[in-house]
């Protein structure tokens, strides 16, 4: 299946998912706190799900558009690569193509470290295409060479010590509905089979882990984020405000 329609105009933040539920798993939040700033913010799903234990393709597709709307995302597309094998191959110039078109300043990726293979080639597929979006000599007829200034990475699975942990306390009931938005997956129903997924297991870790991040920073919920690359600042202006300095 060809990719879906590109998004028109340039994307700030631009995220990218193995499965179409993904993104709400790991950065929800994040994604939903950035849209409420009117910062422009997409997502792109690399497969269609079609291996999935329930739902067809066009189930999760009208899921995932559902689930876009109550993130208030500008974009949401999919690049219809199969789900397995998983191979950087196939969907480097694609993904370098988009970097390039949409110009995003930040990328968001699953850790490379998940124990879901499809999660860690999502993140090791990100990783790559960065790098070679902003060669001059690589792909000239992808578009002109674009190399997002940041690729973080979120978790769906797999987690390690987080580089950074973003307060989504106040947007916290958006990504419950993102996620209620793709019920083939998260709700169980008659004739459905029986998963870690419907059975509120996974559901259950996802607040379990947002909480315990948001209690490292002293907040409800968090959402962490890795880096394999040192995060920089310009100053130390990520320290509270005054009125939100916590003893």
């Amino acid at each position: 299946m060809p990719m879906t329609a590109g998004p028109h105009g340039s994307l700030e933040v631009l995220a990218i998912a193995a499965h179409p539920d993904d993104g709400e798993i790991g950065a929800g939040g994040i994604l939903a706190g950035l849209a409420a700033r009117g910062i422009r913010v997409g997502v792109l799903d690399l497969t269609r799900g079609e291996l999935a234990s329930n739902g067809t393709p066009e189930t999760r597709a009208e899921e995932a558009a559902r689930a876009a709307r109550e993130l208030g995302l500008s974009w949401r597309g999919n690049a219809g690569l199969p789900e397995w094998p998983w191979t950087e191959g196939p969907g480097v110039e694609m993904l370098v193509r988009v970097f390039r078109a949409c110009r995003p300043d930040v990328v968001l990726a699953p850790y490379p470290g998940d124990g879901h293979p499809g999660h860690a080639w999502a993140g090791r597929l990100a990783a790559e295409a960065r790098q070679l979006a902003g060669m001059h000599r690589w792909g000239d007829d992808l578009g002109l060479p674009h190399r997002p200034r940041r690729l973080l990475h979120y978790f769906v699975n797999g987690e390690t010590q987080p580089s950074l942990i973003v307060d989504v306390s106040r947007h916290y009931e958006r990504k419950r509905a993102a996620l209620a938005a793709h019920a083939s997956q998260f709700q169980a129903t008659p004739g459905s089979l029986p998963t870690r997924l419907n059975s509120g297991a996974l559901l259950r870790l996802v607040e379990s882990r947002d909480r315990h991040f948001g209690a490292m920073i002293g907040v409800e919920f968090g959402e962490g984020l890795w880096s394999a690359e040192p995060v920089a600042v310009t100053d130390v202006s990520l320290l509270p405000d005054r009125g939100g300095e916590r003893a």
